[in-house]
């Protein structure tokens, strides 16, 4: 029993460590030296767990996917209005960033590094159809209820405005004079105030 436990924390140790890694030097830049370095341990033991960097990546990326991405992906396929998806979205990725901050970083560096291979994965654990999503603004414009536009300008505003205080949050830190608590408090505040942005900027 205290092997398998000692086993669990090695293991958890180089995930905490490569995610760190990665985070900084992206999949291309890292290496398991690093790795190693970062968890306090040595390379060896590492290899023990994960054959390759490339291995250890795989299990960091299905991670984060398999816990993020399908919930973002499952609220646009819903039946749920416009607005409450909207709204469902905002709330989701703001409370799934708050609870893990490494997320937009991380999937920054890979989009900028390797874009065909980190969408290509994307859309393997969560396809995303834009379809019913495009037609149900389609119908909210016909019936009158919100101005033209298209889902990939909305989609744009909303992921922006979501994603944005994150990227940005050193800088509005340092700027803002703002502590951990106050950013949480603003970031809780943003998931009623986007939604209400983007509907008082659409609606007719």
């Amino acid at each position: 029993m205290v092997k398998k436990l000692k086993d669990a924390s090695a293991e958890e140790r180089i995930l905490t460590a490569a995610k760190k890694v990665f985070l900084a030097k992206g999949m291309s830049g890292a290496r398991m030296q690093d790795i190693a370095d970062e968890a306090g341990i040595n390379k060896a033991l590492v290899h023990y767990y994960f054959k390759n960097k490339e291995q250890l990546f795989e299990k960091i990326f299905m991670e984060l996917s398999t816990s993020f991405f399908p919930k973002m992906v499952a609220i646009f396929a819903s039946p749920d209005s416009l607005k409450k998806k909207i709204e469902s979205f905002c709330s989701a990725y703001i409370d799934n960033i708050l609870d893990n901050p490494h997320i937009p970083l991380f999937v920054l560096n890979e989009i900028s590094q390797r874009p065909a291979t980190f969408i290509k994965k994307v859309l393997k654990v969560s396809p995303l159809n834009m379809a019913f999503m495009s037609q149900q603004i389609d119908a909210e414009i016909k019936a009158g209820n919100i101005k033209p536009i298209s889902a990939v300008q909305l989609m744009m505003n909303v992921l922006s405005m979501c994603i944005f205080p994150f990227i940005g949050k050193p800088i509005l830190m340092n700027i803002m004079k703002l502590d951990e608590g106050v950013f949480r408090q603003l970031m809780e505040a943003r998931k009623r105030e986007i939604p209400k942005f983007i509907f008082d900027s659409i609606k007719k």
